[in-house]
């Protein structure tokens, strides 16, 4: 297994999480070693929020879990890219994908 740089970005590294299957990416969140092991260990994705400041494991509430089926890192070990297959929307607001507007506010379709 990689060891990633928690060095850089206050002890986190960003993930962009990609959906297996339509290639679309879903969302973006950011992992401390915690949740680097934990989703190491559960093949489930986990992520360090930062706004409450806690671990925090994807879909716990809200059944909209993320099965990890690989994970690439980049040239500088500091963000991943995660690719899962997930049991529901990504975004908290019920897209599939965070990504659902354009610069403009327009909501994308798809």
């Amino acid at each position: 297994m990689i060891d990633l740089d928690f060095d850089k970005g206050d002890g986190l590294v960003t993930a962009v999480v990609q959906d297996a299957n339509t290639k679309q990416v879903l969302m973006v969140a950011y992992l401390n070693e915690a949740a680097w092991q934990k989703t190491n260990a559960t093949g489930q994705t986990w992520f360090w929020s930062r706004s409450r400041q806690e671990l925090w494991h994807k879909g716990e509430t809200s059944g909209n879990t993320q099965v990890v089926q690989s994970i690439a890192v980049d040239c500088d070990e500091d963000c991943i890219l995660i690719n899962v297959i997930p049991a529901g929307p990504a975004c908290h607001t019920g897209h599939t994908s965070c990504f659902y507007r354009d610069e403009k506010g327009v909501e994308l379709n798809g």
